[in-house]
């Protein structure tokens, strides 16, 4: 499998606060990468560096070989970001917004095209033409699954995208994210939510104070002994 993201030695200083500590890790193709950690330990940090929204103190971020700087647009366009809380407009429907955003992008796409992105990313039919505004914290997630399959970008990097999701949601968001690996993305996830860790990621690494302390492969663990190495960590 290609290599898709890289982490050489990534470092990220405040001052007198190091947020990232000597990063290395390698991402191939069609792995999902889940980052488990408390709050401050550095996840959200890696997500920003990756995409160029932070400037590396040391060491370096590089997707499918070309390294990522904050004023250099090369790697712009094979990534797409799934924040915790997706920024969409409430006044326009899925479909607009869907539209919007991929204009943004460069691309320009007919009805049929868009409404294939929707229903990929799991949005039913019904809501696609609703305003947003009326749509679940799951739904506005699928809408940003579709924005980044209409980016075509390789690497989906996302930040808690489970956070307040019910089981049957978060279940179904894992499903999504399988199909999207199988298909080859790469899907980077910070997250606190350790049983769909091991749900949906095929590795797992776990951080304290900015310094990656393990890295496990899901299919030689189990949740509960996930949890015990986590805390144990932690």
């Amino acid at each position: 499998m290609s290599v898709v993201l890289e982490a050489v030695g990534l470092t990220k200083e405040y001052q007198q606060y190091t947020a990232l500590r000597q990063l290395s890790l390698t991402i191939h193709a069609g792995e999902v990468f889940c980052l488990l950690g408390q709050n401050g330990a550095g996840k959200t940090t890696t997500i920003n560096l990756f995409l160029g929204f932070l400037e590396a103190s040391g060491g370096k971020a590089l997707i499918k070989g070309v390294e990522v700087r904050p004023d250099d647009n090369a790697t712009k366009n094979m990534v797409a970001y799934i924040p915790e809380v997706v920024q969409l407009y409430g006044n326009l429907s899925g479909m607009e917004n869907l539209d919007f955003f991929s204009r943004l992008a460069g691309f320009s796409y007919a009805g049929e095209a868009l409404a294939a992105f929707l229903l990929k990313a799991g949005l039913q039919a019904e809501a696609h033409n609703k305003r947003l505004s009326t749509y679940s914290k799951g739904m506005r997630q699928k809408v940003g699954i579709a924005i980044a399959l209409s980016k075509n970008a390789d690497v989906i990097f996302m930040d808690e995208p489970t956070s307040g999701l019910d089981p049957k949601t978060t279940a179904e968001f894992t499903t999504i994210c399988k199909e999207l690996a199988a298909d080859g993305k790469t899907i980077f996830m910070a997250t606190h939510d350790i049983f769909n860790a091991v749900n949906v990621g095929s590795r797992i690494g776990i951080m304290k104070q900015g310094t990656l302390v393990h890295t496990v492969s899901t299919s030689g663990i189990s949740a509960s002994e996930l949890q015990q190495l986590y805390l144990e960590t932690i």
